[in-house]
């Protein structure tokens, strides 16, 4: 098989291997989030900071859940990366947001996060915080999930099919994780834009 081919079947494979519980576990926590007016706190780096920036779009419009994301302030993050550095830099602005057990934080990332092989230390920073306040945590990770598997209410976990692969799976599945949330009957407050106006 070509690669194109190969690539499109280990997606194929990775969508049909998808733990549907954690999906539905995180629909649910998001609906009482939304339900006790907490706010949603999405976290991610590289890639994944695009993804968050654009989850956060999707969960204010459509769902009409309040959500925030510490990358779409490029002046705040890169201050607290020069000034504090780059391991406290999501913790340090979840301080500032004043974090609390009414809120929960949504993290994407390929490797979740691991201290002891440097690994975004700021993801584990930021979560050890969520936890000493008591806010849920959901994530969706590639490979064995890191940190963030560890502590997470609800954690999608995108399976690994191909070694060499990870990252652009991870990071491609993302979206198809929080697009599926967003659409959700359950989650759903406003209609999307070319399912509204019809043929």
């Amino acid at each position: 098989m070509s690669y194109v081919e190969t690539y499109l079947k280990e997606a194929a494979e990775i969508a049909g291997r998808l733990d549907a519980s954690q999906i539905q576990r995180m629909v649910d926590l998001l609906v009482a989030l939304r339900a006790r007016r907490g706010r949603l706190f999405v976290l991610g780096v590289g890639g994944s900071a695009g993804n968050a920036s654009h989850a956060v779009n999707d969960f204010r419009k459509i769902c009409g859940i309040e959500a925030y994301t510490p990358v779409d302030n490029v002046s705040e993050l890169t201050a607290r990366v020069n000034d504090d550095g780059w391991e406290s830099v999501f913790s340090r602005w979840l301080e500032v947001s004043r974090l609390s057990k009414e809120d929960l934080i949504f993290v994407l990332s390929v490797g979740g996060g691991d201290l002891e092989r440097n690994v975004s230390p700021n993801l584990v920073r930021a979560l050890q915080y969520a936890k000493r306040q008591g806010a849920a945590i959901c994530g969706v990770v590639g490979r064995d999930g890191g940190y963030t598997a560890k502590v997470a209410d609800a954690c999608v976990i995108i399976p690994t099919v191909n070694p060499a692969t990870v990252t652009p799976h991870a990071e491609a599945f993302q979206p198809v994780i929080w697009h599926l949330l967003v659409s959700h009957p359950a989650l759903q407050a406003a209609p999307m834009k070319w399912e509204s106006i019809g043929r």
